[in-house]
C-alpha cells in the first residue's frame, strides 16, 4: 500500500479508472456482439436497427477517449460492410 498522499490518489484514480473501461469495454463489446449475432441469424431489419446502437456506442466510446477516433470509424466501416 502507497505510504505518501499523492500515490494513495493515484490508487484511487486508477482504481476508478480500470472500473470504468471495463464497463466501457463491456458495452461496447455486447453490442457488437448482438449485431454480429443478428447477421448469422440472417435478420437484416434487427441488424440494421443494432447497427445504429453500435453506432452509437462507438461514436461514445470515441469522444471519451476510451478508443481513438480512427478505431471507431474503422470498426463501423467493417460492420456495415458485414451487413452488405
Amino acid at each position: 500500500m502507497p505510504k505518501i498522499q499523492s500515490a494513495k490518489k493515484a490508487l484511487r484514480q486508477n482504481r476508478r479508472r480500470n472500473a470504468q473501461n471495463l464497463g466501457r469495454d463491456k458495452i461496447m463489446k455486447d453490442a457488437i456482439r448482438a449485431f454480429k449475432k443478428l447477421i448469422l441469424a440472417k435478420k437484416e431489419p434487427e441488424a440494421r436497427e443494432q447497427l445504429k446502437k453500435v453506432y452509437k456506442v462507438l461514436d461514445k466510446m470515441a469522444k471519451v477517449d476510451f478508443i481513438k477516433k480512427g478505431k471507431a470509424s474503422r470498426l463501423k466501416s467493417r460492420l456495415a460492410k458485414k451487413l452488405g
